[in-house]
């Protein structure tokens, strides 16, 4: 399966251990989506979609109420690359 070089780039993030956290409104609705890398940058061209679209494809997942976090179907659709670009 093929997917994107945004969803490339944020897979490699996650690889390297960062987590993507979600912020709720009063509603229980998605507010806002943070994807940080494992030092603790931000990763800023993340948006709803792309979660959306990572979720559906089962690349991202998230265990007991804690941040998302890549899964093996992520790890395994992620290309090995130097570096993030």
């Amino acid at each position: 399966m093929d997917i994107s070089r945004k969803e490339q780039r944020v897979l490699h993030v996650l690889a390297q251990g960062g987590f993507i956290r979600l912020a709720r409104n009063e509603d229980g609705k998605i507010g806002q989506i943070e994807c940080y890398s494992r030092e603790g940058w931000m990763f800023t061209h993340f948006d709803q979609f792309l979660f959306r679209k990572l979720r559906r494809k089962r690349a991202i997942a998230s265990s007991q109420g804690g941040p998302y976090r890549i899964t093996r179907r992520g790890l395994a659709l992620v290309r090995a690359q130097l570096d993030n670009r």
